[in-house]
């Protein structure tokens, strides 16, 4: 077996041509090559070179506090084109990252495609295959008749298209071969096998690589340390050295951002649930907490970031945290998702699958629910969560959200009612809106569909909207109040503060006033059923001795 090459972050570089099309294995901080991308960047501030490359991401690469990622690539000239999941995103206090002011002055064509699909593209690309079909991101922007997830006016429409199969309708995604894959491990061999034993997940890694491989591209991998040929665990190797060309060594890199290593992140460790600090007593804690009310003790739980996040949290502090196993589209199932920096991984879990392998199960709706957040709802029960004109940097795109919502059997979504600066003080037993946000989110017309609400409830699934003063429930007769906060004026503070005309449940009820108060909220998860058939056998005669 030929030993692989190791090369610094600057000679990977000189691997890259003109016009390559480079795919990138990172989510965020996380499993991000940073140094590799970094020595890319290095090789054009000094020689202009290379140059009109296109990169493609499933998940975001890099991000706002200290893993720049993709903004090494940021430059005119170099980078011609980025096919995206999502994108480095922040807060609007501070300077947004350069691939979003590249997108912003029309200095670069970007595409904003669902993560699922990106890894599914991947697979058809290592498997010498055009394109795929699915109906994830149907009668949204991702949907040529609306933006076609193009990000600028410069950008050509391109990659998706409709098509019809079955009797029924489909986008239709191209691929887009990969001249170099460019991923992330934590150990390789000399004979470039990689194990991932100190990362949060292997994210896609696999099927990057196998997509270059399989075309004649490269495959450069980004690890912490070296170990002897031949010394690693087959059963640990997850990706073998046939496919990997050329090993760059960091032994500096970060397990994600901020974080140099926590074992119970990559599973190496159990940490007591106890140890994790208490959230702080919120708005969001409140709206986290009655999004919590809708689970079973034994469901299958998506979620997003943002105020879902919180729920996890809120269900350990009850005591509960091992009665909901969560899944992350980065690939952990089961233990605590965590914050923050840290968001993607999860502590203690009890598996870390491949992203493209989690996105089967998301994408095919083989769980109970999911916990996503808004940035607008409009009257016919659509989201935008991925675009907010006049600071579109703080969004971080479309990510797993279509192909999550695509199938999901029941979606809350969590947020604030309204944005701006706000007064509102938890009274202990409700909520006092002394002044609201200049801005509501429930608008006429969400600015761009992310999540389509008529296509839900042709496809059957149950939608509901928990905010801090009330919860909505998406009815084939409209957006319906069924509950509101106590200390809520429901005219004034939710039906009038909405752009469209609210209906209400004749039977709304009052939200639970122990959501409002400091103390444990004695919150009890409902048993969730056991599959049918297992109900029909548990009932049956109990078959006699022989």
């Amino acid at each position: 077996m030929q030993k692989v090459k190791f090369l610094s972050p600057r000679e990977a570089a000189d691997l890259i041509a003109d016009g390559d099309v480079i795919t990138v294995s990172s989510s965020s901080g996380l499993n991000c090559p940073d140094a590799t991308l970094a020595g890319i960047g290095q090789r054009f501030a000094e020689t202009s070179s290379p140059r009109d490359l296109t990169t493609v991401h499933p998940i975001a690469a890099g991000d706002m506090y200290g893993m720049p990622g993709i903004d090494h690539l940021a430059r005119p000239g170099l980078l011609r084109r980025v096919v995206a999941g999502s994108y480095p995103s922040g807060p609007s206090s501070v300077e947004p990252p350069k691939i979003w002011q590249m997108i912003v002055d029309e200095q670069v064509h970007a595409y904003n495609f669902p993560s699922g699909v990106l890894f599914q593209l991947h697979r058809a690309a290592a498997a010498h295959q055009p394109g795929i079909l699915t109906d994830v991101g149907t009668g949204t922007f991702i949907d040529p008749r609306q933006q076609g997830g193009r990000m600028n006016e410069t950008t050509p429409a391109d990659f998706v298209s409709v098509s019809e199969a079955g009797g029924k309708e489909w986008l239709y995604f191209s691929c887009l071969v990969p001249n170099v894959a460019i991923v992330r491990a934590t150990t390789a061999d000399e004979y470039g096998n990689l194990t991932f034993e100190e990362e949060g997940s292997p994210l896609g890694a696999l099927d990057l690589a196998y997509a270059a491989h399989n075309n004649g591209g490269l495959v450069i991998a980004q690890v912490k340390r070296v170990a002897s040929g031949g010394s690693l665990d087959p059963q640990k190797v997850r990706i073998p050295g046939i496919l990997v060309d050329a090993v760059v060594v960091d032994e500096n890199q970060m397990q994600a951002t901020a974080t140099a290593y926590d074992p119970t992140i990559s599973g190496q460790l159990r940490r007591p649930a106890g140890e994790l600090d208490p959230i702080e007593f919120s708005l969001e804690k409140i709206i986290a907490r009655r999004a919590a009310t809708e689970l079973h003790d034994g469901d299958t739980v998506n979620l997003g970031f943002g105020v879902s996040a919180l729920v996890p949290h809120v269900l350990n502090e009850e005591g509960h945290g091992s009665e909901v196993s969560w899944v992350l589209e980065q690939g952990a199932v089961g233990g605590i998702p965590l914050l923050d920096f840290a968001f993607g991984c999860s502590q203690n879990p009890d598996a870390i699958m491949q992203s493209a392998d989690q996105f089967t199960l998301l994408q095919g709706g083989g769980f109970d629910r999911t916990l996503l957040s808004f940035l607008q709802i409009d009257a016919t029960g659509n989201v935008n969560v991925h675009y907010l004109p006049g600071r579109r940097h703080v969004t971080a795109g479309v990510g797993g959200f279509a192909d999550i919502t695509a199938h999901a059997p029941e979606i809350v979504f969590v947020g604030s009612f309204t944005a701006g600066r706000r007064e509102i003080e938890l009274t202990g037993s409700g909520v006092d809106i002394r002044s609201d946000g200049a801005h509501t989110k429930l608008v006429n017309e969400v600015t761009q569909i992310t999540f389509n609400g008529q296509q839900a409830l042709a496809r059957g699934q149950k939608v509901k909207y928990v905010t801090e003063r009330c919860v909505l429930e998406l009815r084939p007769e409209g957006l319906t109040v069924t509950e509101v906060a106590p200390g809520v004026d429901l005219q004034r503070d939710v039906l009038d503060r909405s752009d469209f005309e609210l209906l209400v449940d004749p039977d709304v009820q009052v939200m639970d006033a122990n959501l409002f108060a400091l103390g444990p909220i004695t919150l009890d998860l409902t048993p969730r059923g056991r599959h049918p058939r297992l109900q029909a056998a548990s009932t049956a005669e109990p078959v006699a001795a022989r």
